[in-house]
């Protein structure tokens, strides 16, 4: 459980300080979120991966959600376009993220995929 707070926690900072960087294009005293939020949000998905979650997944899940909730942040904040297709785009990542997840733990019961099953070449003996 303390992972995914650490993991949420990572999210919200690197969002915050994606969001303080646009902000600083207009107001450079904004720079200094951004040097927080990602310190911190570096330190915290550090600490996601020590607590044991794969980093396939943890990284999968910041990565789509950083990228999702700046661009929905940014249209709400900034005026920023947001479309159909990127809407189409959030809900790819957020399938891709959700195979990850559900692969990480196929692999941690031990179910492989059928191409895992050694053959060895013909002519190789």
């Amino acid at each position: 459980m303390k992972q995914w707070l650490y993991l949420a926690g990572a999210i919200g900072l690197e969002v915050s300080g994606t969001l303080a960087l646009r902000a600083a294009n207009d107001h450079p005293a904004w720079i200094a979120l951004v040097v927080v939020g990602y310190t911190l949000s570096f330190v915290l998905l550090s600490l996601v991966l020590r607590a044991g979650m794969p980093i396939g997944v943890a990284y999968g899940i910041w990565a789509a959600s950083g990228v999702t909730l700046t661009a929905l942040l940014a249209a709400l904040l900034f005026g920023d376009a947001l479309t159909w297709v990127m809407g189409l785009g959030f809900a790819v990542i957020v399938a891709g993220v959700l195979l990850v997840e559900l692969g990480s733990h196929q692999a941690e019961s031990g179910h492989t995929a059928p191409h895992d099953v050694h053959h060895e070449p013909e002519g190789a003996r």
